[in-house]
Protein backbone atom coordinates (compact mmCIF):
# COMPACT_ATOMS: atom_id res chain seq x y z
CA UNK A 1 0.00 0.00 0.00
CA UNK A 2 1.45 3.86 -0.89
CA UNK A 3 2.60 6.09 2.11
CA UNK A 4 -0.63 8.54 1.22
CA UNK A 5 -3.03 5.45 0.97
CA UNK A 6 -1.94 4.38 4.16
CA UNK A 7 -1.64 8.29 5.90
CA UNK A 8 -5.48 8.26 4.85
CA UNK A 9 -6.34 5.14 6.40
CA UNK A 10 -4.75 6.37 9.75
CA UNK A 11 -6.39 10.27 9.23
CA UNK A 12 -9.73 9.01 8.83
CA UNK A 13 -10.09 5.52 9.83
CA UNK A 14 -7.85 5.38 13.06
CA UNK A 15 -10.44 6.98 15.56
CA UNK A 16 -9.88 6.31 19.20
CA UNK A 17 -6.08 6.69 19.10
CA UNK A 18 -5.06 9.49 21.73
CA UNK A 19 -6.54 9.75 24.75
CA UNK A 20 -6.64 11.08 28.17
CA UNK A 21 -3.92 9.64 30.96
CA UNK A 22 -5.59 7.43 33.44
CA UNK A 23 -5.81 3.92 32.18
CA UNK A 24 -9.28 3.16 33.75
CA UNK A 25 -10.81 6.31 33.07
CA UNK A 26 -13.92 6.35 30.43
CA UNK A 27 -12.70 9.90 28.88
CA UNK A 28 -9.96 7.10 27.72
CA UNK A 29 -12.86 6.16 25.20
CA UNK A 30 -13.35 9.67 23.53
CA UNK A 31 -11.47 9.78 20.27
CA UNK A 32 -9.16 12.83 19.82
CA UNK A 33 -6.72 14.08 16.99
CA UNK A 34 -4.74 11.18 15.30
CA UNK A 35 -1.02 10.47 16.12
CA UNK A 36 1.53 10.53 13.29
CA UNK A 37 2.14 7.85 11.21
CA UNK A 38 5.54 6.53 12.30
CA UNK A 39 5.82 3.00 10.77
CA UNK A 40 5.69 1.49 7.32
CA UNK A 41 5.36 -1.97 6.04
CA UNK A 42 8.94 -4.10 4.45
CA UNK A 43 7.96 -5.81 1.26
CA UNK A 44 8.73 -9.46 2.13
CA UNK A 45 10.13 -9.69 5.41
CA UNK A 46 10.59 -12.98 5.62
CA UNK A 47 11.69 -15.75 2.27
CA UNK A 48 10.23 -19.32 2.56
CA UNK A 49 12.13 -22.08 0.79
CA UNK A 50 10.58 -22.73 -2.99
CA UNK A 51 7.17 -24.71 -2.50
CA UNK A 52 6.59 -24.17 1.03
CA UNK A 53 3.67 -22.32 1.75
CA UNK A 54 2.47 -20.27 4.94
CA UNK A 55 -0.63 -21.54 7.44
CA UNK A 56 -2.83 -19.44 9.05
CA UNK A 57 0.07 -17.70 11.21
CA UNK A 58 -1.21 -17.37 14.79
CA UNK A 59 1.63 -15.71 16.67
CA UNK A 60 5.25 -14.51 16.54
CA UNK A 61 8.11 -14.86 19.01
CA UNK A 62 11.67 -13.98 19.11
CA UNK A 63 14.42 -15.94 21.46
CA UNK A 64 17.43 -14.17 22.27
CA UNK A 65 19.36 -14.70 19.29
CA UNK A 66 16.88 -12.83 17.48
CA UNK A 67 15.66 -15.17 15.19
CA UNK A 68 11.78 -14.95 14.76
CA UNK A 69 9.65 -17.95 15.36
CA UNK A 70 6.09 -18.28 13.83
CA UNK A 71 3.40 -20.35 14.60
CA UNK A 72 1.41 -21.27 12.12
CA UNK A 73 -1.14 -23.76 11.28
CA UNK A 74 0.44 -25.52 8.11
CA UNK A 75 1.86 -28.74 8.04
CA UNK A 76 5.48 -27.80 10.13
CA UNK A 77 3.90 -25.31 12.32
CA UNK A 78 7.36 -23.77 13.74
CA UNK A 79 8.91 -21.94 11.53
CA UNK A 80 12.56 -20.31 12.00
CA UNK A 81 14.11 -17.22 10.34
CA UNK A 82 17.04 -15.32 11.56
CA UNK A 83 16.90 -12.01 12.51
CA UNK A 84 17.42 -10.93 8.01
CA UNK A 85 14.24 -12.95 7.85
CA UNK A 86 15.86 -16.14 6.04
CA UNK A 87 14.13 -19.45 6.52
CA UNK A 88 16.28 -21.66 8.81
CA UNK A 89 13.80 -24.59 9.63
CA UNK A 90 10.53 -25.70 10.12
CA UNK A 91 9.47 -28.77 12.33
CA UNK A 92 6.62 -29.96 14.72
CA UNK A 93 4.87 -31.75 11.93
CA UNK A 94 1.65 -33.81 14.06
CA UNK A 95 2.38 -32.00 17.36
CA UNK A 96 -0.76 -29.66 16.68
CA UNK A 97 -4.28 -29.87 16.12
CA UNK A 98 -5.10 -26.00 16.02
CA UNK A 99 -2.04 -23.92 17.45
CA UNK A 100 -2.52 -20.58 18.89
CA UNK A 101 0.05 -19.05 21.12
CA UNK A 102 3.65 -18.67 21.20
CA UNK A 103 5.80 -17.44 24.16
CA UNK A 104 9.81 -18.15 24.09
CA UNK A 105 11.20 -18.23 27.76
CA UNK A 106 15.03 -16.98 28.99
CA UNK A 107 16.35 -20.26 28.73
CA UNK A 108 14.83 -20.79 24.26
CA UNK A 109 12.42 -22.99 25.20
CA UNK A 110 9.03 -22.73 23.53
CA UNK A 111 5.86 -22.34 25.13
CA UNK A 112 2.85 -23.37 22.54
CA UNK A 113 -1.15 -23.73 23.17
CA UNK A 114 -3.11 -25.81 21.16
CA UNK A 115 -6.52 -24.84 21.24
CA UNK A 116 -8.04 -28.10 19.58
CA UNK A 117 -6.40 -30.47 21.22
CA UNK A 118 -6.57 -28.38 25.11
CA UNK A 119 -3.01 -28.55 26.14
CA UNK A 120 -0.07 -26.67 26.24
CA UNK A 121 2.87 -27.69 25.36
CA UNK A 122 6.97 -26.81 26.47
CA UNK A 123 9.26 -27.72 24.14
CA UNK A 124 13.20 -27.58 24.15
CA UNK A 125 14.66 -25.61 21.29
CA UNK A 126 15.35 -28.70 19.16
CA UNK A 127 11.88 -29.11 19.22
CA UNK A 128 11.15 -31.51 21.93
CA UNK A 129 8.59 -31.70 24.67
CA UNK A 130 9.32 -31.30 28.00
CA UNK A 131 5.79 -30.55 29.22
CA UNK A 132 2.44 -31.04 28.56
CA UNK A 133 -0.59 -29.17 30.51
CA UNK A 134 -4.10 -31.01 30.02
CA UNK A 135 -4.98 -33.69 28.41
CA UNK A 136 -4.68 -34.14 24.75
CA UNK A 137 -7.77 -34.04 23.08
CA UNK A 138 -10.06 -33.82 26.15
CA UNK A 139 -11.52 -30.59 27.13
CA UNK A 140 -12.64 -30.36 30.87
CA UNK A 141 -11.92 -28.55 33.89
CA UNK A 142 -8.92 -28.45 36.21
CA UNK A 143 -9.88 -29.80 39.28
CA UNK A 144 -6.92 -31.74 41.17
CA UNK A 145 -9.53 -33.13 43.87
CA UNK A 146 -11.34 -35.01 41.32
CA UNK A 147 -8.31 -36.19 39.52
CA UNK A 148 -8.70 -34.15 35.99
CA UNK A 149 -5.94 -32.14 34.62
CA UNK A 150 -7.90 -31.21 31.58
CA UNK A 151 -7.92 -27.75 29.87
CA UNK A 152 -10.80 -25.98 27.36
CA UNK A 153 -9.32 -24.32 24.68
CA UNK A 154 -6.53 -22.64 25.99
CA UNK A 155 -5.30 -19.53 23.87
CA UNK A 156 -2.13 -18.35 25.89
CA UNK A 157 0.81 -18.77 27.97
CA UNK A 158 2.85 -16.44 29.80
CA UNK A 159 6.32 -17.45 32.24
CA UNK A 160 7.32 -15.25 35.14
CA UNK A 161 10.85 -14.46 36.08
CA UNK A 162 10.46 -17.31 38.76
CA UNK A 163 9.19 -20.20 36.26
CA UNK A 164 6.02 -19.60 37.04
CA UNK A 165 3.18 -20.61 34.17
CA UNK A 166 0.24 -18.56 33.44
CA UNK A 167 -2.54 -19.92 30.97
CA UNK A 168 -5.63 -18.09 29.12
CA UNK A 169 -7.87 -20.66 28.67
CA UNK A 170 -11.68 -19.82 26.35
CA UNK A 171 -11.94 -19.62 23.18
CA UNK A 172 -15.40 -19.73 21.73
CA UNK A 173 -16.13 -21.66 24.32
CA UNK A 174 -14.27 -22.54 27.49
CA UNK A 175 -13.93 -21.90 31.50
CA UNK A 176 -13.04 -17.86 30.66
CA UNK A 177 -10.29 -18.04 33.18
CA UNK A 178 -6.78 -18.14 34.21
CA UNK A 179 -4.86 -20.72 35.48
CA UNK A 180 -0.96 -20.67 37.87
CA UNK A 181 1.33 -23.16 37.80
CA UNK A 182 4.54 -23.65 38.95
CA UNK A 183 7.42 -24.33 36.97
CA UNK A 184 7.00 -28.23 37.11
CA UNK A 185 3.51 -28.00 35.76
CA UNK A 186 1.89 -28.02 39.23
CA UNK A 187 -1.28 -26.69 39.77
CA UNK A 188 -1.35 -23.28 42.39
CA UNK A 189 -4.48 -21.42 41.46
CA UNK A 190 -7.17 -20.28 38.99
CA UNK A 191 -9.27 -16.87 38.71
CA UNK A 192 -11.74 -15.62 36.23
CA UNK A 193 -15.65 -16.64 34.98
CA UNK A 194 -17.60 -15.69 32.52
CA UNK A 195 -18.63 -11.97 32.59
CA UNK A 196 -18.36 -8.32 31.83
CA UNK A 197 -17.02 -7.04 35.47
CA UNK A 198 -13.01 -6.93 37.02
CA UNK A 199 -11.21 -10.05 36.71
CA UNK A 200 -14.46 -11.54 34.74
CA UNK A 201 -13.40 -12.69 31.17
CA UNK A 202 -14.80 -13.23 27.55
CA UNK A 203 -12.37 -15.07 25.88
CA UNK A 204 -9.40 -14.48 27.47
CA UNK A 205 -7.20 -14.67 24.14
CA UNK A 206 -3.63 -13.16 24.86
CA UNK A 207 -1.08 -12.75 28.03
CA UNK A 208 1.74 -10.42 27.87
CA UNK A 209 4.03 -9.75 31.23
CA UNK A 210 5.52 -6.63 31.85
CA UNK A 211 8.94 -5.59 33.85
CA UNK A 212 7.27 -5.20 37.10
CA UNK A 213 6.02 -8.64 37.03
CA UNK A 214 2.21 -7.53 35.86
CA UNK A 215 -0.11 -9.86 33.86
CA UNK A 216 -1.81 -8.31 30.99
CA UNK A 217 -4.49 -10.03 29.94
CA UNK A 218 -6.33 -9.57 26.65
CA UNK A 219 -9.84 -10.00 27.36
CA UNK A 220 -11.16 -9.82 23.64
CA UNK A 221 -14.97 -10.27 23.73
CA UNK A 222 -14.54 -7.51 26.25
CA UNK A 223 -12.58 -5.65 24.05
CA UNK A 224 -10.08 -4.80 26.78
CA UNK A 225 -6.87 -5.57 28.50
CA UNK A 226 -7.28 -6.15 31.93
CA UNK A 227 -3.78 -6.13 34.28
CA UNK A 228 -3.68 -8.47 37.60
CA UNK A 229 -0.73 -9.20 39.70
CA UNK A 230 0.01 -12.71 39.69
CA UNK A 231 -1.72 -13.62 42.30
CA UNK A 232 -4.73 -12.85 40.26
CA UNK A 233 -5.66 -9.22 41.79
CA UNK A 234 -7.32 -7.06 39.83
CA UNK A 235 -5.29 -3.91 39.19
CA UNK A 236 -6.87 -1.75 36.04
CA UNK A 237 -7.57 -2.15 32.51
CA UNK A 238 -7.21 -0.52 29.46
CA UNK A 239 -10.05 -0.63 26.96
CA UNK A 240 -8.52 2.37 24.52
CA UNK A 241 -6.33 0.03 22.76
CA UNK A 242 -9.10 -1.26 20.82
CA UNK A 243 -10.03 -5.71 20.98
CA UNK A 244 -7.43 -7.51 21.53
CA UNK A 245 -6.50 -10.34 20.02
CA UNK A 246 -2.71 -10.17 20.51
CA UNK A 247 -0.73 -8.38 22.92
CA UNK A 248 3.33 -7.61 23.58
CA UNK A 249 5.29 -5.59 25.72
CA UNK A 250 8.55 -4.15 25.32
CA UNK A 251 9.69 -1.74 28.11
CA UNK A 252 6.92 0.24 29.00
CA UNK A 253 5.20 0.32 25.86
CA UNK A 254 1.82 -1.54 25.09
CA UNK A 255 1.25 -3.38 21.66
CA UNK A 256 -2.53 -4.87 20.83
CA UNK A 257 -3.13 -6.61 18.09
CA UNK A 258 -6.62 -6.06 16.88
CA UNK A 259 -8.01 -8.86 13.98
CA UNK A 260 -11.55 -8.04 14.71
CA UNK A 261 -13.14 -5.18 15.28
CA UNK A 262 -15.60 -4.31 12.54
CA UNK A 263 -15.20 -7.77 10.98
CA UNK A 264 -15.85 -10.88 12.91
CA UNK A 265 -16.84 -8.77 15.95
CA UNK A 266 -20.64 -7.89 15.74
CA UNK A 267 -20.04 -5.30 19.04
CA UNK A 268 -17.08 -3.32 18.42
CA UNK A 269 -18.46 -0.75 15.63
CA UNK A 270 -16.22 2.44 15.22
CA UNK A 271 -12.85 0.96 16.10
CA UNK A 272 -10.82 -0.24 13.28
CA UNK A 273 -8.39 -3.10 12.76
CA UNK A 274 -4.87 -3.13 13.26
CA UNK A 275 -2.18 -2.68 15.52
CA UNK A 276 -2.05 0.36 18.44
CA UNK A 277 0.56 0.93 20.72
CA UNK A 278 1.04 3.39 23.55
CA UNK A 279 1.79 3.86 27.12
CA UNK A 280 1.44 1.37 30.08
CA UNK A 281 1.87 3.90 32.39
CA UNK A 282 0.23 6.31 31.27
CA UNK A 283 -2.60 4.71 28.98
CA UNK A 284 -1.57 7.05 26.33
CA UNK A 285 -2.09 5.83 22.52
CA UNK A 286 1.35 6.40 20.95
CA UNK A 287 0.38 5.50 17.20
CA UNK A 288 -1.77 2.84 15.22
CA UNK A 289 -1.05 0.73 12.54
CA UNK A 290 -3.79 0.25 10.19
CA UNK A 291 -5.22 -2.92 8.91
CA UNK A 292 -5.14 -2.59 5.04
CA UNK A 293 -8.14 -4.51 4.54
CA UNK A 294 -10.83 -1.45 4.74
CA UNK A 295 -13.94 -3.92 4.32
CA UNK A 296 -16.65 -4.23 7.26
CA UNK A 297 -19.08 -6.54 8.65
CA UNK A 298 -22.13 -3.93 7.92
CA UNK A 299 -20.68 -2.15 4.78
CA UNK A 300 -19.42 -4.92 2.66
CA UNK A 301 -20.75 -7.45 4.56
CA UNK A 302 -17.12 -8.66 5.42
CA UNK A 303 -16.95 -11.16 8.27
CA UNK A 304 -13.22 -12.44 8.21
CA UNK A 305 -10.66 -12.00 10.43
CA UNK A 306 -7.77 -9.88 9.14
CA UNK A 307 -4.75 -7.85 9.95
CA UNK A 308 -2.23 -9.35 13.14
CA UNK A 309 -3.84 -11.42 15.82
CA UNK A 310 -0.24 -11.72 17.34
CA UNK A 311 1.89 -9.35 17.72
CA UNK A 312 5.59 -9.52 18.57
CA UNK A 313 8.30 -6.66 18.90
CA UNK A 314 12.66 -7.18 18.14
CA UNK A 315 15.46 -5.92 19.83
CA UNK A 316 15.73 -3.09 17.30
CA UNK A 317 12.13 -2.06 17.77
CA UNK A 318 10.51 -3.48 14.68
CA UNK A 319 6.76 -4.52 14.83
CA UNK A 320 5.94 -7.74 13.84
CA UNK A 321 2.40 -9.12 13.10
CA UNK A 322 1.44 -12.67 12.23
CA UNK A 323 -1.77 -12.56 10.05
CA UNK A 324 -4.31 -15.88 10.68
CA UNK A 325 -6.76 -14.91 8.07
CA UNK A 326 -3.95 -13.79 4.94
CA UNK A 327 -1.99 -16.45 6.03
CA UNK A 328 1.22 -14.00 6.36
CA UNK A 329 3.90 -12.46 8.99
CA UNK A 330 4.36 -8.61 8.29
CA UNK A 331 6.89 -6.70 9.60
CA UNK A 332 6.50 -2.67 10.28
CA UNK A 333 9.84 -0.22 10.57
CA UNK A 334 10.08 2.87 11.74
CA UNK A 335 9.91 6.06 8.71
Amino acid sequence: MKKAALAALLVFGGLHTTFAQRPSDPALLVPQTAPPLEYIAVADPIVLPAGMTMGAAASVAFDAKGHLFVLNRGAQPFVEFDENGKFLRAFGDGLFTRSHGLRIDADGNLWATDVGAHVVMKLDPQGRVLLTLGTKGEAGEWNEAAGSRKLNQPNDVAIARNGDIFVSEGHGAGNNRVLKFDKTGKFIKEWGKLGTGPGEFDQPHALAMDSQGRLFVGDRNNNRVQVFDQDGKYITEYKQFSRPSGIFIKGDTLYVADSESESVSQNHNGWHRGIRYGSIKTGKIGGFIPDPETRTRAADNFTGTSAAEGVAVDAAGNIYGAEVGPKAVKKYVKK
